[in-house]
């Protein structure tokens, strides 16, 4: 008799994998459910505007390209995907702020004395105030990422911080913990506002703070702008042949170990039976069955659709509807482009398409941006994160020709204006596109091919109900043991059997693979107490 254990995932997500990953190396059998026909949900890369002139076509990340908290982790160590093929390149410097009205750039590298040099030659007096700004914040952080990778609990958080205290030592100088917690529980906008001089640092940090989601004077986000300290510790890195490859990998390590994965095979309902979930039905009637099913899927999706009404209590269902998705998030164009752009403020720079390219002239920019967002119309003027893998990566484009995405933030999911994304989709690209141009006029003309992802582009593809790249917002009331509700913090689902394991759940949003792991660990404890 076999008394393999079995597990059903629902979706491939880069979670979802890693949930799927750790089980199968501890002996159960895996397998996954993906609606799509490739795999990987938002952490995917396809190949594309293959032609005459360029016959490999280019290799197109459809989700999130730069991978930087999942190598804070050690989650790719422990389940050695170097093995099944992923391979790294280093990103450094991480990412360039190019300064908007004259030459000059800064560089913000994984070693922290390149970084204070390159900051020296465009603001010296803010040498010593990032020195102590990532000190301040580094200490704070090593207890946060402990707090990250463990199911939360009431006094998670502060649990971490007090064991840090002891094991490193205070976390605050002596007279500065009022001040210390002050800055924590502050916005982040305020925290690099206080901290630096420069209106260039001040736009630059405060722009990279914000792709966690929450606007810059949203309180007790201080920690988005501090979690710059542990850029230091892991820099920033890309996949080589694309974002994708990290996932891919993963399901080469559950096939290697016996399991299977389903594509184009959408979930249409969790099979319940006395309460418990015993398996999935997919949308053309195929029936999965397994000892578990872990949904990877929006938090959302799995309880009002997949698992629907009838199974759940009506004050449940309710604060599942109110869990805060938001209005859309940002939107990206992914570009084939004849070269590389050539940054007005540092034509001749080697250094700066190593990283992310941080388009933003000040922080006024910004909130005009956050201005039109909050009318519900896209911003005028974007802001934009520019990647042009194709400079450290040339896998992504073999043919002499390069990648450029731009991905631009504050676009309504839901337009006050009675627009629809699909009539206006080429126009706010070309708004993004506009940006890179201003910084790079060599850019103009030099656009091969685009494919666009608005909002309610990003929906459909990736299930991110309105666009969220972070599935639910990542404000401080939905974050640690309230994401996404109290009751399901840890993983676990009012139907016995079934587990969540998305970016819906704790710590949220990013290539990080904390949620899956954590996810993964609780199942396996839970395992050893339940019969199957």
């Amino acid at each position: 008799m076999n008394s393999q254990k079995k597990a059903l995932i629902v979706g491939s997500g880069h979670n979802g994998l890693v949930t799927g990953c750790y089980l199968a190396k501890a002996g159960w059998h895996v397998e996954v459910l993906e609606r799509r026909d490739t795999i990987g949900g938002a952490v995917c890369t396809e190949t594309m505007f293959q032609s005459d002139a360029n016959p490999h076509g280019f290799r197109m990340d459809v989700g999130s390209s730069v991978h930087i908290m999942i190598h804070q982790t050690g989650i790719l160590e422990e389940l050695g995907l170097t093995d099944y093929g992923l391979e790294y390149v280093e990103m450094d410097p991480m990412m360039s702020y190019p300064l908007p009205d004259q030459m000059g750039v800064i560089h913000f590298h994984k070693d922290i004395e390149r970084t204070l040099e390159s900051i020296s030659k465009i603001s010296p007096r803010d040498v010593e105030n990032y020195k102590e700004f990532i000190r301040f914040w580094g200490k704070i952080n090593k207890g946060v990422l402990r707090s990250f990778m463990v199911p939360p609990t009431t006094g998670g958080i502060i649990a971490e911080m007090v064991k840090g205290q002891i094991r490193d030592g205070a976390m605050f100088r002596p007279g500065e913990q009022a001040e210390g917690i002050q800055k924590i529980l502050s916005s982040y906008g305020k925290v690099v506002d206080d901290a630096f001089e420069s209106p260039y640092m001040k736009a630059a940090l405060i722009w990279f703070a914000a792709q966690s989601g929450p606007v810059p004077d949203m309180a007790a986000t201080g920690d988005f702008a501090g979690w710059q300290s542990m850029l230091h510790e892991s820099g920033a890195k890309h996949p080589k042949g694309g974002s994708g490859m990290l996932t891919q990998a993963m399901a080469r390590l559950i096939e290697a170990h016996g399991g299977k994965i389903h594509a184009n095979s959408p979930v249409d309902k969790v099979i319940i039976r006395n309460g418990k979930a015993i398996g999935a039905k997919t949308e053309d009637g195929r029936e999965f069955t397994a000892d578990i099913v872990i949904s990877n899927a929006h938090v959302q999706t799995t309880m009002l659709n997949m698992v629907g009404p009838e199974h759940l209590d009506q004050k449940f269902l309710k604060r599942v509807e109110q869990i805060q998705v938001g209005n859309g998030f940002g939107m990206v164009i992914r570009c084939a482009v004849q070269e590389l752009p050539e940054y007005t403020a540092c034509p001749e720079d080697p250094y700066i398409h190593n990283g992310m390219q941080l388009l933003a002239p000040s922080v006024a920019y910004l909130h005009h941006a956050i201005g039109d967002y909050m009318k519900g119309r896209p911003p005028e003027n974007p802001a934009v994160v520019a990647m042009t893998f194709s400079k450290i990566d040339p896998e992504v484009a073999k043919d002499g020709a390069h990648t450029l995405f731009a991905w631009a933030q504050w676009h309504p999911y839901e337009l006050a204006n009675g627009e629809h994304w699909d009539t206006i989709r080429e126009r706010e690209a070309q708004k993004i596109y506009d940006v890179v141009t201003r910084y790079a006029p060599n850019m103009k003309g030099k656009l091969i091919d685009w494919y666009i992802q608005t909002p309610l582009d990003i929906e459909r593809k990736h299930g991110l109900l309105k666009g969220n790249v972070m599935h639910v917002e990542m404000n401080f009331d939905q974050m640690f043991m309230f994401r996404p509700l109290p009751e399901m913090s840890r993983y676990e689902t009012p139907i016995t059997n079934l587990y969540l394991s998305s970016a819906s759940c704790h710590p949220g949003g990013g290539v990080f693979g904390a949620a899956g792991y954590n996810a993964a660990h609780v199942i396996l404890k839970n395992s050893k107490r339940a019969k199957f």
